[in-house]
């Protein structure tokens, strides 16, 4: 296979277009989604390992880190849509496609609800930790529109699971998010992020870590029902806490 620049172009009066893109589909390359990229197994396999090497080199290149999780997820990305297909939420979330981002949140709205609610805790993490939900790269590497928009989704909601979890953006609440999601989604990326992240923290966060934060994400993992089948957009006004015992999240240490 042979990896193609997606982009879009008007069809020309001539048929120029119509004719690209029966060559591109002779040659077996054509995009399923805007900025579908396909990729034969051997690439994908050095995209997966380039961007792991930088991943573990700079765990702060996001831009890597999802083209790892993109490349390397092809089990683990069925497994997350059949567990939607499978519930009354997800479903639903499957069909309508909801999209978290800065268009489609009322950040106004949210920052007036009471404290402790889902869409007031969320607006503070986000300014207090100056980060926007904009900045989650589109999928370009999965050769599957509906597994696109899975992990499109998983990206949309990593910084709700930061909220749910208590947990802030340095590297040890990258840490244990990532040992969260990793026993609830499978996910290789989270699975190497888990394991390989904790070798810049201090031997004082180290001893944390292992006593009381990992302990406390994998038994939330196992405990908790998919955080794919939660439709967010529609449970701003619930409290943190009863979302929490609602999925299955133990309190945070």
């Amino acid at each position: 296979g042979r990896a193609c620049l997606s982009y879009s172009e008007p069809r020309a009066r001539d048929g120029r277009s119509e004719e690209k893109e029966e060559e591109e589909e002779e040659e077996g390359c054509y995009r399923l989604y805007p900025g579908h990229i396909p990729t034969s197994p051997l690439q994908k396999a050095l995209l997966a390992a380039g961007s792991a090497l930088m991943a573990l080199y700079d765990p702060y290149r996001h831009d890597m880190v999802a083209v790892l999780g993109e490349t390397t997820g092809c089990l683990a990305l069925p497994n997350l849509r059949d567990k939607m297909k499978h519930h009354p939420e997800g479903y639903r979330i499957l069909q309508e496609r909801p999209r978290i981002r800065l268009s489609t949140l009322d950040t106004a709205r949210l920052r007036g609800l009471p404290d402790g609610t889902l869409g007031r805790e969320y607006v503070r993490f986000l300014e207090d930790n100056k980060v926007s939900p904009d900045t989650r790269m589109p999928p370009k590497f999965v050769d599957d529109e509906e597994l696109a928009y899975v992990i499109q989704r998983y990206r949309e909601v990593h910084d709700l699971m930061h909220t749910l979890l208590g947990m802030p953006t340095n590297m040890l609440g990258e840490v244990v998010v990532k040992w969260f999601e990793a026993v609830q989604t499978g996910l290789p990326m989270c699975v190497l992020g888990a394991a390989f992240g904790p070798v810049r923290l201090s031997a004082r966060k180290l001893q944390v870590l292992a006593t009381e934060l990992v302990p406390w994400a994998i038994r939330s993992g196992r405990n908790a029902s998919c955080i794919l089948n939660v439709y967010y957009e529609q449970r701003w006004e619930q409290p943190v806490e009863s979302l929490r015992e609602e999925i299955g999240i133990f309190p945070p240490p």
